[in-house]
């Protein structure tokens, strides 16, 4: 007859109970984890798609109604600013009141956001439109990460990296498509997304909860940004490729149509959504390509191909006569760019997060995402005002350009001073608790790569 210790017969216990208080409706009828997986990784297609649609439209709205590159890159602005406020006052909420109702509640918000947009009449509509939308993208991103996770942490880690850059990029494309072609230009495309984002929540209907409501909803919603020790050092040196690939996103979708169409003197909108479209399909395919490669190796790399791949845009743009050459080698360093944008951002995470206890991770968090998105939403109003006032877009460029190879390359030089002590010791969240912060995970596990800002 075996004998059993207290000990470990009450951990082993309380692991049981642990579990089934934290997932009581994997007992309920309802999606499949397969059929889950592919509903929330379309949802943050969605998403991203609904936030780089306007991006093609942006030289019609300027061109009706007669406001300056300052508006745009304000209209763009306040939309980074709204979901880095979701993010880190609701962005945690979902696991006290559950994963569905604030998917729920976002893809509502994402409704009337389509509909104020397709009913505009000005730039304060679009200004609305902007705040609504990037409130229900921050809360419903902070649903599905961890709910992805909760579901299938190795397929969810590796959804919630590539369906951003999928978003992202297919929705500045198939909008300029739309907008070029098809009738109502300024509004069929927000008519379309309306109609997904009302099919998608009859989905999430059928979606099976995976966390049990518990207390303390309210006291989530207070902000929590905390740096541990241990995590100062990769903060530091991840932090300035943070902002620098951001402040290159951020630039790209404001400022980024407006380039092209004076290298190539056109006036389609279908070039307006192709710099956001090859930046960020060539993100997407640094998350594939890199998957299992060393965090510090993908750093480098990342820093590298941002240097490289603005170097060669600034160059193609810095004779400002436009022609094949000069929108061959934009595009060219474009996509080397958006190579270094995918490859920085998740190299970024990666070097942080295994620094910090499970304890630690949401607060640590929400600084990389607050760094992240004021990369995103400051230095592109910047831009518009430099556009306006310090010289013209081409020359605004240039500018940028050169502040995120500065940028870039302080990370860079950085990285390469702190040698190995740079490198993480292998971790990743593993889900056994009602978040994915729940317990540490084995020493051989592979951080979740992330990408838009999604954990």
């Amino acid at each position: 007859m075996s004998h059993t210790s207290p000990a470990r017969y009450t951990a082993r216990t309380d692991n049981a109970v642990r579990r089934s208080r934290a997932h009581p409706a994997h007992r309920r009828r309802g999606l499949g984890a397969t059929a889950s997986l592919a509903l929330l990784a379309s949802i943050i297609v969605s998403l991203l798609a609904a936030s780089s649609a306007p991006t093609p439209l942006y030289a019609i709205y300027q061109q009706h109604w007669g406001f300056s590159p300052i508006t745009i890159t304000v209209v763009f602005g306040v939309y980074a600013l709204a979901v880095l406020i979701s993010l880190l006052v609701v962005g945690k909420i979902s696991d006290h009141v559950g994963r569905r109702p604030v998917l729920l509640a976002a893809l509502g918000a994402q409704a009337v956001a389509m509909v104020v947009f397709a009913t505009a009449g000005g730039e304060g509509a679009l200004l609305a439109a902007r705040v609504i939308q990037g409130v229900g993208t921050g809360a419903a991103l902070g649903a599905i990460g961890a709910g992805m996770l909760d579901i299938d942490p190795r397929r969810g880690g590796f959804l919630n990296s590539f369906a951003p850059a999928l978003g992202t990029a297919g929705g500045a494309l198939v909008s300029g498509l739309i907008v070029q072609y098809l009738p109502i230009p300024t509004r069929l495309v927000y008519v379309v997304l309306l109609g997904v984002f009302v099919l998608q929540a009859l989905g999430v209907l059928a979606l099976r909860e995976t966390v049990s409501r518990k207390p303390g909803a309210l006291a989530s919603m207070a902000p929590e940004i905390k740096l541990p020790k241990a995590a100062r050092t990769p903060v530091a040196i991840a932090a300035p490729v943070l902002f620098a690939v951001w402040a290159l996103a951020g630039f790209y979708g404001a400022l980024g149509p407006a380039i092209i169409r004076t290298l190539v003197d056109s006036t389609s909108v279908v070039w307006g959504g192709l710099p956001l479209f090859v930046l960020a399909g060539s993100a997407g395919l640094a998350v594939l390509v890199l998957r299992g490669t060393s965090t510090r190796t993908v750093m480098l790399l990342g820093a590298g191909a941002l240097v490289t791949g603005v170097t060669i845009t600034l160059v193609s743009i810095g004779s400002g006569t436009g022609g094949a050459a000069a929108t061959t080698g934009f595009f060219v360093g474009s996509a080397i760019a958006g190579f270094g944008f995918g490859s920085g951002f998740q190299g970024g995470i990666r070097m942080v997060m295994p620094q910090t206890q499970p304890h630690e991770r949401a607060g640590v968090l929400s600084l990389l995402y607050v760094v992240s998105y004021l990369g995103l939403g400051v230095p592109a109003v910047i831009g518009g005002v430099l556009v306006v006032h310090g010289g013209g877009l081409l020359q605004t460029a240039r500018e940028y350009g050169i502040a995120v190879i500065v940028l870039t390359a302080a990370a860079l030089v950085g990285l390469l001073l702190s040698g190995r002590r740079a490198e993480p010791a292998a971790a990743a969240w593993t889900v056994v608790g009602p978040t994915p912060e729940a317990v540490p995970a084995p020493q051989n596990a592979r951080v979740p790569q992330t990408i838009g800002g999604i954990e």
